[in-house]
């Protein structure tokens, strides 16, 4: 009878990417977190709505016959981004009681007669200023046309912004919102990676495994599984936040702004591949969770460092702690998408991140498999890097 034949090394990566992915589906922590980051992410957007729905509308009162001012005083309040609803009046008693009442924020009695007022019970400058605009127009319209001008001459201005400001504003505020899930998912996974090298030390379950495979397996497959739940959890969401935010109208999604989430999405893989690999390495150094804070936290506070830049980068995307910090590796996950959602990242800028991002990882999985090597069958205590190098080169 024939022994079988070893595994090869791309199916004890996949053995190990695929428990990776079962032990935290089946973590209640895991599948918490994911809950909250979506409740989180809806409350956002629902948020944006109950702030954006309250001071910007009026309702205003015309006694008479509306047809004619009630259009002008919505076209003047939308010109000052102020939605009106005119309510048609019968006469100033019923005015003054719908203001009273406060049913409207203000009534207009006379038109545009000769001494036309506005019945208001608390003094509103921009409600003012809408009313006063449309009378004026109305009424220099009708003395226009009494004179025998012909309005509809009178040429359209065409308008063509230099600037792309709302768009772009849009996809800034949805690249920022990515940018804080992203870095919530890295602090998480790269926990969960750091976590899972000193469990499987701790309880000696690793020397069972080195007994099949070899370290740089172990680790490709703990990275990969954990990396493939991280993306698909990251999808998901970014699929939720889109959905939500056509559902509560929050923004409106053309195709750049679905392009600023996937730009997220794919700085994420780039991100979750630096860092992953750093804190398992970092975490292969000790031997209990008590001791998992102290060799994470210079890597932890680089993703702080990156999460503040990329704020600041939204306010000043040209600047030139954004620009230098965008092509940093570590750092440019985090304010590179930032940068390419407010449009002040040439193609090729993002190019060059890409590569340096690429090129740091290549590197990190080089110094970082040797380490992670030779610190992992260590069980006592802290081991420090050159020890860790030494024992591999053993």
């Amino acid at each position: 009878m024939s022994e079988p034949r070893p595994l090869g090394s791309s199916a004890l990566v996949r053995l190990v990417a695929g428990r990776e992915i079962a032990t935290r589906l089946r973590d209640k922590n895991f599948i918490i977190s994911s809950i909250v980051i979506i409740v989180v992410l809806i409350g956002v957007m629902a948020f944006q709505v109950v702030v954006g729905s309250g001071s910007d509308e009026s309702r205003v009162g015309v006694v008479g016959d509306a047809s004619e001012l009630g259009p002008a005083i919505q076209a003047q309040g939308e010109a000052v981004g102020v939605d009106v609803t005119i309510v048609p009046l019968e006469d100033e008693a019923a005015a003054r009681q719908a203001v009273d009442d406060e049913d409207v924020d203000g009534a207009l009695v006379g038109g545009t007669g000769a001494a036309p007022e506005l019945l208001v019970k608390d003094r509103d400058s921009t409600m003012e200023a809408v009313v006063n605009g449309a009378v004026a127009g109305v009424a220099v319209a009708q003395q226009l046309a009494d004179a025998g001008v012909d309005l509809t001459a009178v040429p359209e201005v065409a308008v063509s912004s230099l600037e792309s400001g709302d768009d772009d504003g849009e996809r800034v505020v949805v690249a920022l919102i990515g940018v804080g899930v992203l870095y919530g998912l890295l602090i998480l996974f790269g926990q969960f990676v750091a976590q899972g090298v000193v469990e499987e030390k701790s309880s000696r379950v690793v020397e069972l495994l080195l007994a099949t495979m070899r370290p740089w397996q172990l680790l490709a497959g703990k990275i990969l599984g954990l990396g493939v739940l991280g993306l698909a959890q990251i999808v998901v969401i970014g699929v939720i936040g889109v959905v939500g935010a056509l559902a509560f109208d929050v923004v409106d999604v053309p195709g750049d702004l679905i392009s600023t989430v996937v730009s997220v999405v794919l700085w994420f893989v780039l991100g979750y591949a630096f860092y992953a690999s750093v804190f398992a390495v970092a975490a292969s150094l000790v031997s209990r969770q008590e001791d998992l804070g102290t060799v994470l936290t210079p890597t932890t506070l680089v993703l702080v460092a990156g999460f503040f830049v990329g704020l600041q980068a939204a306010g000043d995307p040209d600047s030139t702690l954004a620009s230098v910090t965008s092509y940093v590796p570590g750092l440019s996950p985090l304010v590179m998408p930032v940068r390419q959602a407010a449009g002040e990242a040439a193609a090729w800028e993002v190019a060059l991140a890409v590569v340096l991002m690429l090129v740091a990882i290549a590197l990190v999985v080089r110094l970082g498999g040797r380490v992670y090597a030779g610190a992992l069958l260590r069980t006592s205590g802290k081991t420090k890097l050159r020890e860790a190098l030494r024992a591999e080169r053993a």
